[in-house]
């Protein structure tokens, strides 16, 4: 082969190994960059994997009580004992008594530190339990709670947020007014603000088969719980042919005009209460009677009050506003309250335990406010107050007046008053009542539950 031909084919050999080597770095490099892509991928599924792992655990939700992360504090729960004292429960958690002091003095005006309440709750909430606790958290009712800064020596009062529903009941009296009040899914303590609402109305001792009644009232709810009765709205109770109304009208620029108002606009507290007593609380043991055998002089002596028979401490409650002309102690009388009304009314209460705070010749009281509490001072066999009403300079029987109604709303106020009213009447008229008993059936009296104690003079 001559040396052209051998040059050529040293060429053709060295193109033909530079081509295979080429083929063979682009196959090595397509080879890597395959796996890298394939690497990625799988990177991208095990990570995609790995949330979906992670997803599947659950949440942890801190618990929160009192504006508090409780899951970050050592956490001691119980309740006021008989005898406790803030002093004494927090001395037992290592606070010093100079700082308990200090506490105490902080927190006049914003707690009364000696009020705490047997068997409500409170928690104390500490981060390290080697020292005294960082917060002492007292809830004395559903409605708010009392924050205790340990550290700083200060108190808060918080309000749980209270949301409203409007709500309506009927009833008939078939047997007494709590079974009735039971029948309709009503609390216990909406029997009170109907009194509330009706009690210069109506006589709850009074009560008789037959006797119906209807309320649009306030629901209350913390956080979706019902935990008491609101203002009663509206009130409408008829016993036998008489029918009885009682509006609730709030005038915000004058509150002398606020309060529970007739159909026709004049306010129901112009009279006077029926009773010094909340009925739920007394019976009625010896009423008004000229010819009545004294229990204790044993003879005939006349009796010019009502006497109300209830447990040793219930409060006694002004009838009407005025002023105290008598405030003191008698032998027969025992502690007793003189109120002068008007130049017509007076009213007096006797046999009582202690006088209410503030009570004393001169003293202006509302209606309603509380003048003493029941005992059985001077001539007394039993707890009660005797309840006088004076007409005129005369003793009379408070339970057969009739007073006459007072004048109505103003006439700019009638008729914001008389469209509250209508709303009213149509929630309530909507509701369905029981007929009466016929008048061949026999109404008779259905007595209030009998007080925790014996009668009286």
């Amino acid at each position: 082969m001559s040396k052209t031909n051998q040059t050529k084919q040293r060429k053709l050999n060295k193109s033909t190994l530079l081509l295979i080597l080429g083929l063979s770095l682009f196959t090595i490099a397509a080879s890597v960059l395959i796996f890298q892509l394939q690497a990625k991928e799988q990177i991208k599924a095990s990570v995609a994997d790995t949330k979906i792992e992670l997803s599947a655990f659950p949440a942890v939700v801190p618990n929160i009580r009192y504006g508090f992360a409780l899951d970050t504090f050592q956490v001691k729960q119980d309740t006021i004992r008989s005898g406790e004292f803030l002093g004494t429960i927090l001395a037992k958690n290592k606070m010093r008594y100079t700082d308990i002091d200090e506490l105490v003095k902080n927190a006049k005006g914003t707690f009364n530190v000696s009020s705490l309440r047997v068997n409500r709750p409170y928690l104390l909430l500490n981060k390290d339990t080697t020292t005294a606790p960082d917060y002492f958290i007292y809830e004395p009712n559903v409605y708010a709670y009392y924050v205790f800064d340990l550290k700083n020596k200060q108190v808060e009062k918080i309000e749980h947020p209270v949301s409203y529903e409007s709500k309506n009941i009927s009833g008939v009296i078939e047997s007494s007014l709590w079974t009735a009040m039971t029948k309709a899914n009503a609390s216990p303590a909406l029997f009170a603000k109907m009194e509330d609402a009706l009690q210069w109305s109506i006589d709850f001792t009074r009560i008789q088969k037959g006797d119906q009644f209807k309320l649009v009232y306030d629901q209350e709810f913390i956080d979706g719980k019902k935990v008491g009765v609101g203002m009663v709205h509206a009130a409408y109770y008829k016993t036998e042919n008489n029918e009885f109304h009682a509006v609730y009208f709030d005038d915000k620029e004058n509150p002398n005009n606020t309060g529970y108002y007739d159909l026709e606009g004049r306010p129901l507290n112009s009279g006077f209460l029926k009773s010094p007593i909340k009925s739920s609380n007394f019976r009625i043991s010896s009423s008004y009677n000229l010819r009545r055998f004294h229990p204790i002089l044993k003879r005939v002596k006349p009796h010019y009050g009502t006497d109300y028979a209830a447990p040793y401490g219930t409060p006694i409650q002004a009838v009407g506003g005025g002023v105290v002309t008598r405030s003191g102690y008698t032998k027969g009388n025992g502690n007793f309250v003189k109120i002068k009304h008007d130049d017509t009314y007076s009213t007096q209460y006797l046999h009582m335990q202690k006088f209410a705070s503030g009570i004393k010749v001169g003293t202006h009281v509302k209606q309603g406010q509380v003048i003493g509490y029941v005992g059985s001072t001077g001539l007394a066999t039993g707890p009660h107050v005797c309840f006088r009403f004076w007409k005129n300079g005369r003793q009379v029987n408070h339970r057969a007046l009739q007073f006459p109604p007072a004048e109505p709303l103003s006439k700019d106020l009638l008729p914001a008053f008389i469209q509250l009213k209508d709303r009213y009447l149509e929630q309530l008229n909507t509701l369905p009542l029981q007929e009466l008993p016929s008048e061949e059936e026999e109404m008779t009296e259905i007595p209030v539950e009998e007080a925790e104690a014996s009668s009286t003079t």
